[in-house]
């Protein structure tokens, strides 16, 4: 018997909602390992069959059942999938009918409805965010910086790019970043292309070890990624922060999502 309980993620659409679910769900389990496979666009009957020889296939090769955590809203599809030797975990009948009997309404199946183009001027303004944290990456265009809703800044690999793209993405944020360079550490004091921006700033820190981890990759056995190198530029970095009153996260053990979360909560009590 393998010691490994496979998981599928089953969706008519892109499948973000059942992997964000499942995930956070098998995070809770950290004495036991998954392999995961994700099966979205399962949006008709031949492509079910298909998911269901896979997922059988799985049970038995594993030789324990495979876990299914499934957002399909076909009921038709659904009950494929009961028929399935596994623990299906059907995230919209856990809540519909709740849901149904507390509005006194059936619920319309709607194929992708929560990852669709309901809303064009959303989805607009994603795009605009998006377009903006790409113009801006890394401290390009700061001309553009009072466009900004935020600003991430930190030393080189501390998390700043995909923190910026994730919010621009899920929360429709214009969101820029500046890296603090060695020269901007050894002056010791903010920088004076942020000095008028202190209400959009927000700092990134990690632990050095973390850090040198990281740089090692991109550049082995360099000064760049020394861990005397990290400890003090960080060091530097969460002091000049600090000194101006700058929020800072420590970005090592925290997902992008979670960062995201608590950068965008921060917002609600900026000046």
């Amino acid at each position: 018997m393998s010691a490994t309980r496979p998981v599928f993620f089953v969706s008519d659409h892109t499948g973000i909602t059942a992997e964000v679910v499942g995930k956070s769900l098998l995070s809770r389990f950290s004495e036991h390992s998954f392999t995961v496979s994700s099966l979205p666009f399962t949006d008709d009957m031949e492509k079910v069959e298909h998911a269901a020889r896979l997922i059988e296939a799985a049970t038995r090769a594993h030789g324990q059942r495979a876990l299914v955590i499934s957002t399909l809203t076909d009921s038709r599809l659904r009950q494929r999938l009961v028929q399935t030797d596994c623990l299906l975990l059907d995230v919209f009948s856990l809540f519909l009918a709740q849901l149904e009997s507390e509005l006194g309404e059936s619920a319309t199946p709607a194929l992708g409805q929560a990852h669709g183009l309901r809303d064009h001027g959303l989805y607009r303004a994603r795009m605009e965010a998006v377009n903006f944290t790409l113009a801006t990456d890394d401290g390009l265009a700061i001309e553009r910086y009072d466009q900004a809703d935020l600003i991430l800044v930190g030393v080189s690999r501390s998390g700043k790019t995909p923190t910026s793209l994730y919010m621009a993405m899920q929360y429709g944020l214009k969101v820029a970043n500046d890296p603090l360079t060695p020269e901007d550490l050894e002056q010791g004091t903010l920088p004076q292309r942020l000095d008028k921006y202190l209400v959009k700033l927000r700092g990134l820190t990690l632990l050095p070890e973390r850090l040198a981890q990281i740089r090692e990759e991109r550049r082995p056995r360099s000064t760049y990624a020394s861990l005397a190198n990290c400890r003090q530029e960080l060091h530097a970095a969460e002091r000049m922060l600090r000194a101006r009153g700058i929020p800072l996260i420590d970005s090592t053990q925290r997902s992008v999502e979670e960062i995201a979360a608590r950068l965008k909560q921060s917002l609600g009590s900026a000046p």
